[in-house]
């Protein structure tokens, strides 16, 4: 029976070319692909008219969707070539490999081996534990040829004969060659660096080409990796020992399931990490589409690039390229001009040597930013039909390139747009990131959209959560809540949830929040609950939704954080009062927003009997001194009196700056306006001992790091001038000589700003 072996390079354009030829030539009725098994299914739909490469089919566990692999496929894969021809001829198409499932087992097996080392070793009791040998993998078969034939690597090496030195006609002395090529290094005994899975791949290979011999088909084409081409030629030989060797795999009753998934150029390049990957996608698909005067199409397209970058590229530029490009091959000896010569003759001609310019070339040309499409009509898992059709209804297109979206809330379709994104946030689905918005408002949002074909692994892993975005956040949510015992992490999910408009889980979170906040003596979990809450409880006025609910919980929360505060700060070392420090101002920051008297009164209440107790850390003590000046609720008088006795030379100089670095509160305004602040910490720094200051001169370095450059520079040249007096403040304009009249025009403004 006619068995007929093409070793191929995946995703090389020169051994697709050759393919083609040699299949319009050969006529075969079975043809067969390098992949495993369960992936033959998916390969019959290459030829849809929608399916649009690159793309990938990707094969996963289906109880453990993140154990999953990957087989792209571009237009210029020799592997896609044969699909389509065997797909268009109805000839029968099969994908040869060790099977999905029982590679998942090998990998399954080899981490729990490798766990029980680690475990091993944890629990020696010897202190020298022995080193353990790292196995060195092979060098690149290929690599021997390339020192012997004066190639820098053994991909340049195949590049150049394989595949650049295309010629029609020759597919047969092609195949021929790379066959002995292999041979010859297998017959040296050469190793690859998979060589040790190889055996079983190559074992399995052997049998399903004896299986399709016994199925009567007289005309077999195989399609492989050119490294296992030698040794499926003769398989009567190896039958015994591929038997034994099959015997030896693993048993699994793992399930897999295959589905299409779009791909990019990025993912097929060998810089994200593919091993199959190749260094320019680009430019190997502009060499399967233009197979006449590629170089000139090449370099119009450089040019246009660069035209709309605003550089002025002329036909002229193009021309000289073009002739430069010639000139450099004809003295390397290569009978066609390559990516490398294209690229020196884009630098010097339309970059200006420049190299900065090619990146761009690079970017957008040589990998390119292409996405394949995958039809809708293809099998997928519920919930990733309607994460497409959401995604289509509104207008949220998967593309390479990332995008930014300006929200407006007001606007019906941008407010679903954003709860979408939240919801798939809340998935843990990268797609959509937040960014800052140049807005104030609460009705703008800001995301940024990068699709990776990776993300398709978090979208299925989460499929038995719910078969629609929505369920799948809402049970996500809820199997958080579970065993859930803190009111911080619960309110974070409260968070989460509102802008998700996920209504109908929000009243077990809030059920959740106040039985957990009626036993919770952790008044820093109180605390770090709070803020969140009183958030959401402003979403109502955008998002227009009721949540006079949680203004119950929301006064239980600050009234039980107001009666626990000062016990709760007492005998803090540095490291917790720190945290205490921010967990303060992010409440006081929360009851402004709050905007209720009785709670500012409750809250200042218990700053007050936090300022007057005894054994609280300094850092506290200067925040909550800083925080009731701001309010109003502690005088200028008692001000100057907590400054004069924090700042007294008799203290402890660590203790005292940590209570600058609490009452300054990373804002310098206080120092460069009010004087007396100003002259008081400059006495307290002149007095200081050498061999003090440069031990205290980190803590003042970090508070006052936290100013802005401006206020800094303000600072700076207050410094100069040392202590202040009080004719600092004469130059200023007095009463006699403010100019009413040019006041009064202003009038006019501030009454239309304020409405009167």
């Amino acid at each position: 029976m006619p068995l007929t072996i093409l070793g191929i390079r995946h995703h090389g354009v020169g051994s697709a070319k050759n393919v083609a030829e040699r299949l319009e030539q050969l006529r075969p009725d079975m043809i067969l692909i390098e992949g495993p098994p369960e992936i033959s299914t998916a390969l019959a739909q290459i030829g849809h008219p929608d399916l649009k490469p690159p793309v990938s089919v990707m094969i996963y566990n289906t109880e453990n969707p993140r154990q999953s692999s990957f087989y792209p496929f571009a237009a210029y894969s020799p592997e896609w070539v044969a699909a389509v021809y065997a797909n268009k001829n109805n000839i029968p198409l099969r994908a040869m490999d060790l099977p999905a499932a029982i590679g998942f087992q090998i990998d399954n097996l080899k981490q729990e081996e490798a766990q029980a080392i680690t475990e091993q070793i944890n629990e020696t009791e010897e202190a020298n534990v022995p080193d353990i040998p790292h196995k060195v993998s092979p060098r690149d078969p290929l690599s021997y040829l390339a020192e012997v034939s004066g190639f820098s690597s053994g991909e340049a090496f195949w590049e150049h004969h394989f595949e650049k030195n295309y010629l029609k006609d020759a597919e047969i002395e092609h195949f021929e060659a790379v066959v002995l090529a292999m041979c010859s290094l297998r017959e040296q005994g050469i190793l690859s660096s998979l060589d040790e899975e190889n055996v079983y791949r190559e074992a399995y290979m052997r049998e399903i080409i004896r299986k399709a011999q016994n199925e009567l088909f007289s005309n077999i084409v195989v399609i492989c990796g050119a490294w296992h081409a030698p040794v499926l030629q003769e398989l009567d030989k190896s039958a015994k020992a591929d038997t034994k060797i099959l015997k030896a795999l693993p048993k699994t009753k793992i399930k897999v399931l295959a589905t299409w998934i779009p791909w990019t150029n990025q993912r097929l390049s060998i810089q994200s990490g593919y091993g199959a990957g190749i260094y320019s996608p680009g430019w190997f698909e502009h060499l399967w589409q233009t197979p006449q005067e590629y170089d000139l199409h090449w370099l119009t397209k450089v040019a246009a690039i660069f035209r709309n970058k605003n550089v002025d590229i002329s036909t002229a530029h193009i021309i000289e390229a073009v002739r430069l490009a010639e000139s450099l091959a004809a003295l390397r000896n290569s009978p066609k001009v390559s990516l490398d010569e294209l690229n020196e003759a884009v630098l010097a001609v339309m970059c200006m040597g420049d190299a900065i310019m090619l990146n761009l070339v690079r970017e957008e040309l040589i990998i390119g930013k292409k996405l394949g499409k995958v039809p809708s009509d293809i099998p997928k898992v519920p919930l990733q039909e309607d994460f497409e059709r959401t995604i289509k209804s509104l207008r949220l297109p998967l593309t390479a390139n990332a995008k930014q979206y300006d929200l407006d809330l007001r606007n019906e379709n941008d407010l679903k747009r954003s709860v979408f994104l939240h919801r798939l946030e809340i998935l843990q689905i990268t797609w959509a990131k937040r960014i800052g918005s140049n807005s104030k408002g609460t009705f703008k949002e800001s995301w940024k959209l990068e699709w990776e074909p990776e993300m398709m692994i978090s979208l299925i892993d989460k499929a038995f959560f719910g078969n629609t975005i929505q369920l799948a956040t809402q049970q996500t949510i809820l199997y958080q809540l579970v065993d859930e015992t803190s009111v911080g992490k619960v309110s974070e999910l409260i968070q989460k949830t509102i802008p998700a408009e996920l209504f109908d889980i929000i009243e077990k979170l809030l059920q959740k929040v106040n039985d957990l906040a009626t036993i919770s003596a952790d008044i820093m979990d109180l605390m770090f609950a709070y803020p969140p809450l009183v958030q959401v409880s402003r979403y109502g006025n955008v998002r227009k939704t009721d949540l006079s609910m949680i203004q119950g919980i929301v006064e239980s929360l600050i009234t039980k954080i107001a009666i626990g505060l000062p016990n709760a700060c007492y005998g803090l070392d540095e490291a917790n009062a720190e945290k205490m420090f921010q967990k303060i101002g992010q409440v006081n920051e929360a009851v402004q927003l709050s905007d209720k008297p009785e709670i500012d009164q409750l809250w200042m209440d218990a700053l007050s009997k936090l300022l007057a107790k005894s054994g609280v850390n300094q850092l506290i003590k200067g925040c909550t001194c800083r925080l009731l000046l701001d309010a109003q609720y502690l005088s200028e008088e008692e001000t100057d009196k907590q400054l004069y006795y924090s700042l007294s030379v008799n203290n402890d100089p660590i203790e005292v700056a940590a209570w600058v670095e609490g009452f300054l509160k990373g804002s310098g305004m206080i120092l460069i306006y009010d004087h007396k602040l100003w002259n008081l910490i400059y006495r307290w720094v002149a007095q200081i001992q050498e061999d003090v200051f440069m031990e205290l001169l980190p803590i003042l370095r970090r508070t006052f790091s936290k100013f802005e450059y401006a206020e800094r520079r303000q600072i700076g040249e207050k410094a100069k001038e040392g202590i202040i007096t009080d004719d600092y403040s004469s130059t200023s304009n007095t009463a006699e000589e403010l100019d009413e009249k040019r006041a009064a025009m202003v009038l006019p403004v501030l009454e239309m700003l304020m409405g009167i």
